[in-house]
Parts: C-alpha cells; sequence; structure tokens
C-alpha cells in the first residue's frame, strides 16, 4: 500500500519503519524542518512530500501528531473524504498529564466530528513506540495485541492488514464511541512503560479463559 504519514515523531517514524520493512511504501509529511522527513525518508527508502501531496494517491493515512497540533494538520488536510485514516493520537493537554474527553465523548469521536467524511480508525494509541522495532525483530506467538475500533467495516479491514503488517494482532473492539474506555487505558499503557522497570518496550493480550 501507499501509506502517507502525517506527523513525524516517535509514533509515525516507529510504524513507517514497520510498514517499510512489511513492503508498503511510506511517504512523511508534517514536520518542524524537510530535513526531519528526508532524514525519515532515506531510512525507510520512502518519500516526503507536503500534506496535499502524500495523501492525495494514499491508500491509508496515518495520523500521528499530538493533540495540540490536530487544528492546523487537518486544515492542510482538507476534508480528507474517503480516505481510510488511522488514528493513533491520545487527546492529552499541552503538558501529556490529563485526557481533554471523556466520559460521554472521546477524542476518536471528536476527530470524527470535525472531519465526518474521513473514514477513520483508532488504533496503536495503546503501545509505545518503542515497541515496534523489538516487536518487528522477533517472532512472537501468539503475537501482541493492538486493540482497533471505528465505524467502518471496510476501513477496518484495511486497519487489520497494516496492524499484522506491524508484527501485532488486531483486536477488534467496535465503534468509535469505544474511545471512551481506550483513550484512559491508553493512559495506563504509559504509566506501565515509562513508570517501572523493565522499558518502555510494553505489550499485552487478552484471553478469555
Amino acid at each position: 500500500m501507499k501509506i502517507a504519514i502525517l506527523g513525524s515523531g516517535r509514533m509515525g517514524a516507529a510504524l513507517g519503519q514497520s510498514w517499510s520493512a512489511a513492503g508498503h511504501h511510506v511517504t512523511f509529511t508534517y514536520a518542524r524542518s524537510d530535513a526531519k522527513l528526508q532524514r525519515l525518508a532515506q531510512a525507510t527508502g520512502g518519500a516526503w512530500a507536503s500534506i496535499p501531496e502524500a495523501i492525495s494517491d494514499a491508500d491509508a493515512v496515518l495520523l500521528s501528531v499530538h493533540w495540540s497540533r490536530i487544528p492546523d494538520v487537518l486544515k492542510q488536510a482538507g476534508e480528507l473524504a474517503g480516505k481510510i485514516v488511522l488514528n493513533c493520537c491520545v487527546p492529552l493537554d499541552e503538558d501529556d498529564a490529563n485526557l481533554l474527553y471523556g466520559p460521554s465523548t472521546c477524542g476518536a469521536e471528536e476527530l470524527a466530528r470535525l472531519l465526518p467524511h474521513a473514514r477513520w480508525v483508532s488504533c496503536f494509541n495503546t503501545i509505545p513506540s518503542e515497541t515496534f522495532a523489538p516487536v518487528r525483530a522477533r517472532t512472537l506467538t501468539p503475537q501482541p495485541q493492538v486493540l482497533m475500533y471505528g465505524n467502518d467495516a471496510g476501513a477496518k479491514q484495511v486497519a487489520q492488514t497494516l496492524i499484522r503488517d506491524a508484527g501485532f494482532d488486531p483486536l477488534e473492539a467496535g465503534g468509535l464511541t469505544t474511545g471512551r474506555y481506550v483513550e484512559p487505558f491508553a493512559m495506563v499503557t504509559a504509566v506501565l512503560a515509562y513508570g517501572q522497570p523493565g522499558g518502555p518496550a510494553l505489550t499485552y493480550r487478552f484471553e478469555k479463559l
């Protein structure tokens, strides 16, 4: 697939590397400097471009920016009508200390309200960026899971493929309203990853007994 990655931080870079290793073509966009986009493109054998250029022929788009940058990046992206957009953003305040929404709405629902014609799927927002490289380097059986939720069945099928290609098992979790519970869970995974010994490469897997 051709994947446009909106955001050049740790998550965008890590997922770009994973998808490139799986054979996808990634185009990076939206950074503080073109030099950073160039470095990411060279490291993955991908490309870099402006936001309109990156998304014009993309099969899927990854939204991977700090929540404070959402208005700016979406203004440049336009309506994204018909585009499959994977959202890994957690709606945090400027200090990354508190969620901005809940309990009656969530970031996933707010994005869908902002751009209702995009095909939204939320995923990868409960996995630290440091996890992707070691998962890619190992053959884990069973694979660690990634929670995935959205209202568009076809978009979720594409997301499932991209989740598997990153080395994870997609865990279907319902519609966008599930974000009301997943986004707080993302805060728990952050506490476990960064607040406890052993390093931040944290995975999880739910099993029914």
